[in-house]
């Protein structure tokens, strides 16, 4: 209605301060760590084309573990089935804080963000299906260009020493963590194969009790990390993807504080687990997977194949389309009014800056296919899918960055040198501009 009886919210406006707080400490770990991804990634490309190449896939392939537990596995395996286990976890760990008491706890909040990761996640996907279909390829990697990699994202940023406004980050960062919800989701329905009920029962009666002991308030790590790697174990052996149980667990970890906690068990796991997520576990993926041999047969390939195709396309067009167009018609549709300073420019900018899907694209692509070759080649797709959407969102992002600027020392502006920004001392609650979607 048009008669003013219903405030209109505003979508990107000013955060308010805890939640400020709280995104610039992640995005600050997550900066770090996707400058550190990105020099993993470059040094994997190099290596895997010198005349080390050999030493190389050695050491990728290289297997150890335990057989006898079925936890014989290559190098690169487990850095994708057990580091990345502690990527999700603390993916996990967000997604149940936003769900209790951040930015997806309401439908009135939650609506832009939702529907803007799922648009992005279904248009991509389409669009991939659509290229195979007309190209006579095989669909099975529509999941490949599903989710955006925070961490590379934020690097592209950091590299282009950008300031932009704190909301949009938040936003890029909500985005990130629904869709890798909707990538674990995708990995554990429609890439588990040889399922063995035994294992997976024991994992779900891990979780059980898991959850137990967050219910009952038992403290102390030396309960939990036992636990959290015998459930690991029993979801690969299962025939689950292992990273399944990293997401679970998060999601399991209580987020909210009892009356005279400093911090929640979440929080604490999340503050001591995201730096090594970002730093260590992502950077070491990247390390192993990212090698793959560039030339201009394989590059070539990119565009002549269809499925490798389909992922750069999907990135590239699905992500950009798909973030857009859903953000714009939810926004139209809850009468959600963009903040002033912006414009939807700055949208369109985010949404061709969230396809760059590097981690998560990866680990779905080394899931879809068992060729090798196509392996390789859809790798070579996400790469260069993924380049080619830092390099348009460098240029939009660019042309805004006076703004942005302006913007930035607006909200980080503070004269009286308290610690808090004179902007949201400027009003009673500190809530100028942030009762809709931020």
């Amino acid at each position: 209605m048009r008669d003013g009886r219903r405030e209109r919210s505003v979508f990107l406006g000013l955060l308010p301060w805890p939640e400020q707080v709280r995104v610039a400490r992640a995005l600050r770990t997550e900066t770090v760590g996707g400058l550190v991804l990105l020099a993993a990634a470059v040094v994997a490309l190099v290596w895997a084309n010198t005349p080390w190449s050999g030493t190389y896939e050695d050491i990728r392939d290289f297997h150890f573990g335990i057989p006898a537990l079925g936890l014989d596995l290559s190098v690169g395996h487990w850095t994708a089935d057990g580091l990345l286990a502690v990527f999700f976890l603390v993916a996990g760990i967000e997604l149940k804080r936003e769900l209790v008491v951040g930015e997806l706890r309401t439908p009135a909040t939650a609506a832009l963000p939702v529907v803007a990761a799922l648009c992005g996640m279904a248009v991509p996907a389409a669009v991939y299906l659509a290229t195979t279909g007309i190209g006579g390829g095989n669909g099975q990697g529509w999941a490949v260009p599903m989710a955006t990699d925070i961490a590379f994202a934020l690097a592209v940023l950091a590299v282009l020493s950008t300031h932009l406004p704190s909301a949009l980050r938040a936003f890029l960062l909500t985005l990130a963590v629904v869709d890798d919800l909707g990538a674990i989701l995708v990995i554990a329905v429609f890439f588990t194969s040889d399922l063995n009920p035994v294992a997976l029962a024991g994992a779900v009666a891990g979780l059980v009790v898991f959850s137990l002991l967050q219910r009952f308030r038992v403290r102390g790590w030396w309960w939990y990390v036992p636990l959290g790697v015998v459930i690991w174990a029993l979801m690969y052996n299962g025939g689950v993807h292992a990273t399944v149980a990293g997401v679970a667990m998060g999601l399991i970890l209580r987020t909210t504080r009892d009356e005279g906690e400093d911090a929640s068990p979440g929080e604490r796991t999340e503050h001591l687990l995201r730096p090594v997520s970002a730093g260590v576990a992502v950077p070491l993926f990247a390390l192993f997977a990212a090698g793959v041999s560039v030339s201009t047969e394989a590059l070539g390939e990119v565009f002549t194949r269809p499925e490798p195709l389909g992922v750069v396309l999907g990135l590239v067009v699905g992500k950009t389309v798909g973030i857009f167009a859903g953000t714009y018609l939810a926004a139209r549709f809850t009468r959600a009014r963009l903040n002033p300073d912006l414009a939807w420019a700055d949208v369109f900018a985010l949404a061709v800056l969230a396809g760059i899907g590097f981690t998560v694209a990866l680990l779905i692509g080394e899931l879809a296919f068992t060729d090798p070759a196509d392996v390789e080649h859809i790798k070579a797709a996400v790469l260069l899918g993924s380049l080619i959407a830092a390099a348009g969102a460098a240029l939009l992002i660019k042309r805004r960055n006076g703004i942005y600027r302006r913007l930035w020392e607006a909200e980080t502006r503070d004269d009286d040198a308290d610690g808090i920004p004179d902007i949201y001392q400027r009003t009673a609650s500190g809530r100028d501009g942030v009762e809709g979607t931020s």
